[in-house]
């Protein structure tokens, strides 16, 4: 792979250009000097860092954690690594649990739905009522 302008950088990583200017503003990615005519370019490695952000992005980590995961790779911080990485599961599986409880409560308030259809009162709108006001 030549050297790659910003586009062509941006297209290899499948991200916008802006996406590759935020990072670079964040740190997270070089901005290569100027060279003749004044157009920046990029290399292959530019472009593995690159899906090297995204892909740990997809894996629900943030912008800095991401800054973290990248100065770790240089000195062979597994250890590390693996602490963020637990940290991480650790808040994943605590929205999971968060997430199944509303689902339950969801289900529950449409089994009431489906048992008082022509009734006058709606037992979600009378459940979020009574939630507001146990909150007050």
């Amino acid at each position: 792979m030549s050297a790659l302008t910003i586009g062509g950088l941006a297209k290899a990583a499948s991200v916008g250009v802006e996406t590759v200017r935020y990072y670079q503003r964040q740190g997270l990615l070089r901005e290569p000097a100027r060279g003749y005519g004044a157009i920046r370019r990029y290399q292959a490695a530019d472009v593995e860092r690159l899906r090297f952000i995204r892909a740990a992005q997809e894996l629900g980590f943030s912008l800095r954690e991401i800054a973290e995961l990248l100065s770790l790779t240089k000195v062979g911080g597994c250890r590390a690594v693996e602490r963020l990485a637990r940290a991480k599961l650790d808040i994943v599986q605590e929205r999971i649990a968060g997430l199944k409880r509303i689902e339950h409560a969801l289900l529950k308030l449409l089994r009431q739905c489906e048992t008082t259809r022509g009734k006058p009162s709606c037992p979600i709108i009378e459940s979020l009522h009574t939630h507001a006001g146990n909150r007050e």
